[in-house]
């Protein structure tokens, strides 16, 4: 069991459970940097702290006056700041959210975050826009001893463990791919594979190791996608294009992981997952749902004329009840992986979904880019693009 595996599932419980009460003057000091219009505060990176005793919440930014009085009253507090520049220099943080779904903005955050002195950092995906961005953050953060965990939170789920412990068993055979989709709907295809892809591409790294080369296709209304298709993306992604995305990429331990997203193909919600595919089973892991895995026995390409059974997979293994549902929302919630970032600040660790995790998934969003530009061809991670190959084309 590879070492984040063994962390996240000895660890999980503990962390949920270490809330430590303090008096206000000694808790530790939180800010969040929100844009009201502009991806908001993500999926409740702000109001987490509320959920985490031993913080307190100081001070909100906002560059949009109405959306930072909204804020403001939710989050109980008496200072809000036009200039998340200025709210770092003024309220000095420990530990800053940087919550707004639209990654144009995450850099620049991130990196004032990192320069005013916060020790841990937590930002909604995608982590940034391209793998330059990512190396400067990564080269910031180590200059300064910053700690930053990107809010793939599927990562911290207890029940990956069992997940791995089932496929070490060799109850599952031997795994022969690794097939992950997107969600299917009207972003089907190029914007798709930035904002829910990212979280497949990640927990694609988590079973078979870091991605090795990536060869993609990318269609638009049936045809290659053309210079002429690329266009400002929504939510601030930057160069987009394609209705359609096939990715093929290998993995460091041998894998084959393949990634699809068709715009309106028909399967949304349900299409949005990750399969195992091994000679004895398959293990078919929906992103954000309870319980996030269900475990498929039997050789998938058999014919099983009375069907094979779908059986949840729980923190507590294959076929067994959940029998720690506030772990579980924990995850959701991103309480254990705010918990997680405190002890990795306090114990000067990695957080288990960390930055290279986050630039890893940009990283391997950005291939399939590069790969079509080069008409398909395999291409090598660290990529030689370090930008976006479809900006310049």
């Amino acid at each position: 069991m590879h070492r984040r595996t063994f962390l996240a599932a000895s660890s999980a419980a503990v962390l949920l459970s270490s809330s430590l009460q303090a008096g206000d003057s000694e808790k530790r000091r939180v800010a969040v940097i929100g844009h009201t219009g502009r991806g908001n505060y993500g999926h409740g990176l702000d109001t987490v702290w509320q959920k985490i005793p031993e913080t307190k919440i100081v001070a909100v930014a906002d560059p949009d006056e109405a959306g930072l009085a909204q804020e403001m009253a939710k989050l109980k507090l008496d200072r809000g700041f036009s200039s998340y520049n200025k709210m770092l220099r003024e309220t000095e943080p420990e530990f800053v959210s940087v919550a707004p779904r639209h990654p144009d903005q995450h850099y620049d955050m991130i990196l004032a975050a990192i320069e005013s002195g916060a020790r841990g950092i937590y930002c909604e995906k995608p982590f940034c826009r391209t793998p330059a961005e990512a190396d400067a953050l990564i080269a910031a953060a180590k200059k300064r001893g910053a700690k930053v965990a990107v809010a793939h939170r599927n990562r911290y789920h207890p029940a990956l463990a069992q997940i791995t412990a089932l496929l070490e068993s060799g109850e599952m055979g031997r795994l022969l791919e690794i097939r992950g989709k997107g969600k299917g709907d009207r972003r089907g295809g190029g914007e798709d594979l930035w904002v829910l892809g990212s979280h497949v591409l990640n927990l694609f790294t988590y079973f078979a190791g870091s991605p090795q080369r990536v060869s993609a296709v990318l269609r638009q209304e049936g045809r290659l996608v053309t210079a002429g298709d690329v266009k400002r993306g929504a939510e601030g992604l930057g160069p987009l294009a394609a209705d359609e995305v096939r990715a093929r990429y290998e993995m460091e331990h041998g894998t084959i992981a393949y990634f699809d997203s068709v715009a309106d193909d028909g399967t949304n919600p349900d299409g949005y997952c990750l399969q195992l595919i091994g000679s004895k089973g398959v293990v078919t892991l929906h992103i954000d749902r309870t319980p996030i895995a269900h475990f498929t026995p039997g050789n998938p390409f058999k014919v099983s004329p009375e069907g094979r059974p779908w059986i949840p997979i729980t923190s507590a293994g294959v076929g067994k009840p959940e029998p720690n549902p506030e772990l579980v929302r924990s995850v959701y919630d991103h309480v254990l992986p705010i918990r997680d970032l405190i002890e990795a600040v306090d114990g000067d660790r990695a957080p288990i979904c960390d930055i290279h995790e986050g630039a890893t998934t940009v990283e391997m969003i950005c291939g399939v880019f590069q790969s079509h530009r080069e008409e398909g061809r395999a291409v090598s991670f660290p990529l030689s693009q370090r930008g976006n190959a479809l900006a310049d084309w």
